[in-house]
């Protein structure tokens, strides 16, 4: 809590430990005492703040209002760090919880169980754009004139929208070499952001793009930056409202750079300290296998939150020898292709607050997972698919019981990454090796090829007889 001489709205070092304060307007991101991650925190004593997540509901008659239809500023006194004059928002948010109940039956789960949240209806596509409002708008009150991010792609997508429909800052993306689709770089392109390609990785271009934000004093986007995590809280809003207030009893998500995860976690832990929810739903984090840090720490090395003080020692141990052996990221879940999460940490409080498990899906769970999501009425990238692959993998290990209900995060839209997708579904199998062999994906199982019929009348009526 804030002194009644401090404002309400302050960052606050993430550990208990530690508990340096910055101001709100501060950029570095980064705690001036031990170096470590930064949350915007609040003095909700001194907020106004519903007392029933239900009061939202009247936001809906008002949507003609540009922050009032926005699903992410609608819910704005939780996370009340702007006044409405100061935010920018472009109509994210509009995204829907699709209940599967067929898709549910083939997994062995009862009617109502299953829910996918669709994060691919945002303007540029993705999650990432719940985020990118939270943390445009911290840039704005701060006076920011350039925005910069490295990117696996969507965020360099959501980022550069961002910049070309407000028109009030020069967007900076960095990218790895070889490490994007074409369906995300041509956003960054069309959207005219100054796009930097490195040799290297995500990893890499995370390391320069903070290197760079220092330098020449622009505002960094990626997710180290806790104003986009405040956004991200907004996904978990929405699954509530969309199950009329009652959380679920699992959360699956992509383990990424792990915002999503620690915003999650947040997000719960302030509802449940407000008295707006009487229970937290648990938190499955699925990696890919070839981008598996977390899962890594979390169940071989045994790292915890542990109160805020988890084993520094055993994960900078685990990053030399990542260094060692010159480790890298390879998975077709592009999106997820990171290995080092800038946010670790909070995403081991998330696995405290939620009561949380981790589980890694290699390219042919992944590959497999997106085609059965996209058979049953969505489409997503690889790395969305991620969530239903963990979620296969915890029915099997029954974990997750037929009743459970359980809520899949669709973090992107499926034509974010098209060549992956047709790939699977080609019966060309040099495009199937050459995209999807060489990240371990040996068969399609759920393909649906396309039938090459004569242009005859009668063989394409004797096809459809055939196949459909």
């Amino acid at each position: 809590m804030s002194s009644p001489d401090t404002p309400p709205v302050f960052q606050r070092c993430v550990s208990p430990r530690c508990g340096a304060t910055l101001p709100m307007e501060d950029t570095s991101f980064r705690c001036p005492t031990c170096g470590g991650l930064m949350d915007v925190a609040y003095d909700w004593n001194r907020l106004p703040t519903p007392k029933h997540l239900s009061e939202f509901e009247a936001k809906w008659s008002r949507r003609t209002t540009p922050v009032d239809f926005s699903g992410v500023w609608r819910f704005r006194e939780l996370l009340p760090f702007a006044q409405t004059s100061q935010i920018l928002t472009i109509g994210e948010g509009q995204t829907i919880l699709q209940k599967a109940d067929v898709l549910a039956q083939k997994l062995g789960m009862r009617p109502d169980s299953l829910h996918l949240q669709y994060e691919g209806m945002n303007p540029s596509g993705s999650f990432k754009d719940n985020g990118m409002t939270a943390a445009f708008t911290h840039a704005r009150i701060t006076g920011a004139r350039r925005a910069a991010c490295a990117s696996t792609g969507n965020t360099s997508a959501s980022l550069a929208s961002y910049c070309s429909a407000t028109g009030l800052m020069r967007g900076i993306v960095f990218i790895g070499s070889g490490k994007i689709s074409y369906g995300k770089l041509a956003q960054a392109l069309d959207h005219h952001a100054l796009t930097m390609q490195i040799a290297g990785d995500f990893d890499d271009a995370m390391a320069r793009v903070q290197q760079v934000a220092r330098r020449l004093g622009v505002y960094l986007v990626n997710s180290i930056n806790p104003f986009r995590l405040e956004g991200q809280k907004t996904i978990m809003l929405r699954v509530l409202e969309a199950l009329a207030w009652e959380p679920p009893d699992w959360i699956i998500v992509p383990g990424g750079n792990l915002g999503n995860s620690s915003a999650f976690g947040k997000a719960y832990m302030e509802l449940k300290d407000l008295g707006l929810v009487k229970r937290i739903p648990r938190l499955a984090v699925i990696n890919a296998a070839g981008a598996r840090t977390f899962d890594t720490l979390v169940n071989e090395k045994n790292i915890r939150w542990n109160q805020g003080n988890p084993d520094s020692a055993a994960i900078d141990t685990f990053f030399k020898d990542l260094d060692a052996h010159d480790g890298r990221a390879n998975t077709i879940a592009s999106a997820i292709e990171i290995n080092r999460p800038v946010n670790l940490v909070k995403a081991l409080r998330a696995i405290e607050v939620m009561n949380g498990i981790v589980r890694r899906a290699d390219d042919q769970e992944i590959m497999d997972a997106k085609a059965l999501i996209g058979a049953h009425g969505l489409g997503c990238e690889p790395a969305s698919a991620a969530s239903l692959a963990g979620l296969i993998q915890l029915r099997e290990q029954r974990i997750i019981a037929p009743s459970d209900r359980v809520v899949c995060i669709l973090t992107a839209h499926q034509m974010k990454d098209p060549t992956a997708t047709v790939a699977y579904h080609s019966a060309d199998q040099e495009q199937f090796q050459k995209v999807l062999g060489v990240r371990g994906v040996k068969r399609a199982s759920h393909a649906n090829r396309a039938v090459q019929v004569p242009n005859d009348l009668e063989a394409i009526c004797g096809a459809i007889e055939l196949y459909a």
